[in-house]
């Protein structure tokens, strides 16, 4: 049993396949404190000694959470894959003992919608969402995209060719492209804050923010 304590930073992984025992190491390292739950010992095993806590227990019975302390911790994640019933169920169990922010691994729409219904804060489908920023890369010139919102992205790309020796001011992007230039980066400096008065040169990186459409005609300029 893990002493119960107040964990309000702290973060129950239920789960720990490829997704959840990746996320569960990379919060450890960053200092989180980490509670690892899954009902199969060889991946407890596995993680054993690399998170703060790992426990082999069943997450759909809601004694077994109760007993591990989850309603103390104030994020938890359910990492759980193919098994979309205990993907659910223990949701339910978790959404029940009130925890204030709970994220939920999903493989479809359908299971998306049930996830959110029966209590989850927060709902990402890994394959789909890097599938879709994929295709975004492979089909385009962007360097990376990133889906901020719903229809709402933010681009990494190179600057046009026609933008060189200007300022975003002169430019008038917004306006014309209805998109904004956050920052940019230099040949071999780092990203800075952008305002009207930033001079584009050729070779610089720039960060554009806007509906996904938009951004991405812009990021087929040249």
């Amino acid at each position: 049993m893990v002493d119960k304590k107040n964990r309000g930073d702290a973060v129950v992984v239920i789960g720990l396949g490829r997704f959840g025992g990746a996320l569960a190491v990379e919060l450890v390292g960053r200092d989180i404190e980490v509670l690892g739950v899954d009902n199969d010992p060889k991946n407890v095993q596995e993680l054993s000694g690399q998170l703060t806590h790992v426990v082999c227990a069943d997450s759909t019975d809601p004694d077994a959470l109760t007993q591990l302390g989850a309603a103390e911790f104030g994020r938890a994640v359910v990492g759980i894959g193919t098994d979309i019933e205990a993907s659910i169920l223990t949701t339910s169990i978790l959404a029940d003992l009130g925890v204030p922010d709970i994220w939920a691994k999903s493989i479809s729409l359908q299971h998306s919608r049930i996830l959110e219904r029966v209590g989850a804060h927060h709902v990402v489908q890994p394959e789909h969402d890097m599938g879709e920023r994929v295709a975004h890369l492979v089909t385009g010139r962007m360097l990376d995209y990133v889906e901020v919102d719903e229809d709402y992205a933010l681009v990494k790309t190179k600057a046009p060719r026609w933008a060189a020796g200007r300022t975003l001011g002169e430019l008038g992007i917004r306006k014309k492209y209805g998109v904004t230039v956050v920052g940019i980066k230099k040949s071999g400096g780092r990203f800075t804050y952008a305002t009207s008065e930033t001079v584009i040169d050729g070779g610089d990186t720039l960060l554009v923010a806007g509906d996904t459409d938009k951004t991405e005609r812009f990021a087929e300029e040249t």
